[in-house]
């Protein structure tokens, strides 16, 4: 069974935004290099590998709005994001935008299930150690 790992909040201003975060919810945000992205830390975590602690806690990330995502994106973690996106097509569901790796730590993707919503798949990149 495949769980949901991850969280995505697009923004229209991303200083705005995490400045709102902080505030109301103290997460730590932390701007990732070279990347219009930034890591949301909302649980307590593990230092090196940045996963939660606490069984059913999530982290996520905060990233600018676009056309295609629009509204907050929970992430379904799956062993291969290629086969988990052909099982969504062949469930009805389309590919919103396909697999795009982030070095060292895995591959990612985007599709649209039967309802319309925008969900995120995640690939571990093992050979990282991730």
């Amino acid at each position: 069974m495949a769980g949901i790992v991850h969280f995505e909040i697009p923004t229209e201003n991303t200083e705005r935004a995490n400045t709102f975060y902080q505030s109301a919810f103290g997460w730590n945000l932390s701007p990732m290099q070279g990347m219009e992205y930034t890591i949301a830390m909302t649980t307590p975590s593990d230092e090196k590998t940045g996963m939660p602690t606490q069984p059913g806690a999530i982290n996520g990330a905060l990233f600018p709005r676009t056309d295609n995502l629009k509204t907050p994106i929970l992430t379904i973690d799956v062993d291969d994001v290629d086969a988990a996106l052909g099982q969504v097509e062949r469930s009805g569901g389309s590919v919103v935008q396909g697999k795009e790796t982030i070095p060292g730590m895995g591959y990612y993707a985007y599709f649209k299930d039967t309802e319309g919503n925008i969900l995120g798949v995640w690939q571990s990149d093992e050979s990282a150690g991730s």
